[in-house]
């Protein structure tokens, strides 16, 4: 599907102003955001990295989908949290961003935003299979639920477990979270035809 990259952010002034849908993409650093985002389009939009948290702005990128309830709208990747190497300034500069995009302040800050831009009409936080209840990911779902956001859970690279891991993994992730979560592989294809009806329902108005 036509995709493409419009820009990094790192002001309110370099956010979309059309109004058009956007959808935030929001998890840990090296979670595979930027690889989910070129399988779900089908593309190589998005630049990959072994290196976490290379990612220091919001990347934002336009969707030309051409469903009936939702034609276009802006996907905006947000920068890894949780990442230990990059510090306090990392963590700050994170922090920043995020209350900049949705004018509220981000998780353990007390930094309000500015509210720039339309915002996001709904959220997808992308967590690791392999990885139930963390504790960042945790608190990233209770900030997103406390902005009363759509949000739905993603838990990515389900390919690298085994059926029995699989079935106990996402029980795992859906009981410390208390909401469903759609399973994906960004290898295999799995899960993503139900993302995307997923993100129709978070972007489309009831």
């Amino acid at each position: 599907m036509p995709v493409r990259f419009v820009r990094s952010a790192v002001s309110a002034a370099d956010l979309p102003r059309e109004s058009v849908p956007q959808l935030a993409l929001v998890g840990r650093s090296n979670v595979g955001k930027s690889t989910l985002i070129n399988a779900l389009t089908r593309s190589r939009v998005a630049r990959t990295s072994a290196a976490a948290g290379k990612t220091r702005e919001l990347n934002v990128y336009a969707v030309e989908y051409g469903h009936r309830d939702l034609a276009r709208f802006f996907l905006v990747d947000l920068p890894g949290y949780g990442y230990a190497r990059g510090g306090e300034a990392s963590a700050e500069q994170f922090a920043g961003l995020t209350s900049m995009y949705f004018g509220r302040p981000a998780p353990g800050t007390g930094n309000p935003g500015d509210g720039g831009g339309h915002g996001p009409s709904g959220a997808l936080l992308i967590v690791d299979a392999r990885h139930p209840g963390l504790a960042q990911d945790c608190n990233a779902r209770a900030w997103l639920s406390n902005m009363n956001l759509a949000t739905h859970v993603v838990a990515a690279k389900i390919d690298k477990l085994s059926r029995t891991e699989r079935v106990r993994n996402l029980r795992a992730w859906e009981t410390s979270l208390n909401t469903p979560v759609t399973p994906v592989s960004a290898l295999t294809g799995e899960g993503l035809e139900n993302l995307w009806t997923t993100i129709v329902r978070l972007l489309t108005p009831p």
